[in-house]
């Protein structure tokens, strides 16, 4: 059923697409039609899918890392009232500077690689983890609180099996919003300055007016980001099968 609704999503996508083709009568080089776009994809379809293989590692890698470090900040804001104050402003700071106007600066430093992309993609994932970990830790049923120290369980004790797994839920959702906005990471960094990626793609199609290579570049992005979010909700939904189950 639901490969059917997302193709079913597909087709009115298209059809939409196909009649604003039709009725603005724009040239191909502003608003290629989806046949045109599908021709330069299956021509060139190498180069796209070398690049897209060069995105998608930069995505990967900065959703792990971005993860662990969430995770590992989450904890320390949920468990330390000291950290949590010394934390939470570094926090808030973070977010307030746009990361955008950072990717200049991280490929200055990072280089025109791999490394500066997966840097900018670990910083937008981060925030979202860690926020929704520590969030979590901090809604912990009172009652089961108290349950534990009528138990004379300590805090490790209490964290491992009561705080954490009430926390999963919103640990769950964190990583699944960080990893839709994964992808916006590392084709910025590569529209910044790269040697390989669909955002150098895009680019390049759009210096020299390619527009039907511009959108097969997107089009495989936005494929990209859906097997992302399909792979992340089956590996999440592992961490948390009695919320999965009652849904």
């Amino acid at each position: 059923m639901r490969l059917g609704r997302a193709l079913a999503a597909i087709a009115v996508v298209v059809g939409v697409w196909q009649a604003l083709v039709l009725v603005a009568g724009a040239p191909s080089f502003m608003l290629p039609s989806p046949a045109r776009v599908a021709a330069v994809a299956i021509a060139q379809h190498e180069r796209l899918l070398t690049e897209a293989a060069v995105t998608f590692a930069e995505i990967l890698l900065g959703l792990v890392a971005g993860t662990a470090l969430g995770v590992a900040t989450g904890l320390a804001v949920g468990l330390s009232t000291t950290l949590a104050r010394v934390l939470t402003p570094l926090l808030v700071v973070s977010q307030a500077l746009p990361v955008f106007a950072l990717a200049p600066l991280l490929v200055l430093w990072f280089g025109f690689g791999l490394a500066s992309k997966v840097v900018m993609a670990t910083l937008i994932i981060y925030f979202p983890v860690a926020s929704a970990l520590a969030d979590g830790l901090a809604r912990t049923d009172p009652g089961l609180l108290d349950l534990a120290r009528l138990s004379g369980a300590g805090r490790w004790r209490t964290l491992v099996l009561i705080r954490l797994p009430d926390a999963l839920p919103a640990l769950v959702t964190g990583i699944r919003v960080a990893a839709v906005f994964a992808p916006i990471g590392a084709v910025i960094g590569e529209w910044v300055g790269a040697s390989q990626g669909l955002g150098l793609l895009m680019i390049q199609a759009n210096a020299r007016m390619q527009t039907d290579l511009l959108f097969a570049a997107l089009a495989l992005l936005a494929l990209a980001t859906l097997v992302l979010r399909a792979i992340v909700h089956a590996a999440t939904a592992r961490l948390i099968p009695w919320v999965e189950a009652a849904r």
